[in-house]
């Protein structure tokens, strides 16, 4: 039975009272978005034990013994601390720290970062996107230089939500370009996508590459020639 002491709002689940503060804000709550602002304190590990309740349903409705099995019968926290801790973090946790430096040598020759490893997960069917995914930076005298890890760090912060590939890669663009300003940004990506190797068409060959052109790598067709050329990828 509900505490009637306790305030109304606290008297909802977690996640009806974070879907409560997304909507007042008027933001949205996509999937590949980070809602991590609306989160408080002590609230994700309400949430996770809320996933599990959750979880613990859909294994039921699928028939599978929870109780006697014991190979399934802490399944469900299992997966609900991989979708929050792990597979979908970059949802529910603020941007990791960057440090900026200042272009002290007014660098403007062509930087690339990668192949960074990535994983996510495609929105349609929950299933693993692995890949690979290469930064082409050309800065100017007045672009943020960012530590290497940091690239990293950035594109999993990005990368670890339920997205579509192309989506990804522009957002791991658009967070570079706001941080580093340079005059020109290449993101390419190259992945495995598991909704292909499980289901469908079950082809374990086929991989997907994108790529996000800013700036002097969508203006100037040598650069970019260049940089793909450098990550043995074909122009």
């Amino acid at each position: 039975m509900p505490d009637n002491n306790l305030p109304p709002s606290l008297e909802l689940p977690v996640s009806d009272r974070i879907r409560q503060r997304i909507r007042a804000a008027q933001q949205r709550f996509h999937a590949n978005d980070n809602i991590s602002a609306f989160i408080e304190p002590g609230e994700l590990d309400e949430l996770l034990t809320e996933v599990e309740g959750k979880l613990k349903g859909v294994l039921e409705s699928l028939v599978i013994d929870t109780t006697s099995d014991h190979n399934t019968q802490d399944t469900a926290r299992r997966v609900a601390k991989m979708y929050l801790n792990e597979v979908f973090r970059g949802r529910y946790v603020p941007q990791p720290p960057v440090t900026e430096f200042p272009n002290a040598e007014r660098l403007n020759e062509l930087m690339i970062v990668g192949p960074i490893t990535v994983r996510s997960a495609c929105s349609h069917h929950l299933c693993p996107i692995m890949g690979k995914l290469w930064i082409g930076l050309m800065p100017n005298e007045h672009s943020n230089l960012i530590g290497l890890s940091k690239y990293a760090r950035l594109a999993e912060w990005i990368m670890s939500r339920p997205q579509i590939q192309e989506e990804a890669i522009t957002q791991v663009a658009n967070l570079l370009m706001d941080k580093v300003s340079p005059d020109g940004l290449s993101v390419v990506m190259e992945a495995d996508h598991f909704c292909m190797h499980w289901r469908g068409v079950k082809d374990s060959q086929t991989k997907m590459i994108n790529s996000v052109m800013r700036g002097s790598f969508l203006k100037d067709a040598s650069l970019r020639r260049e940089f793909l050329s450098l990550i043995k990828l074909n122009p």
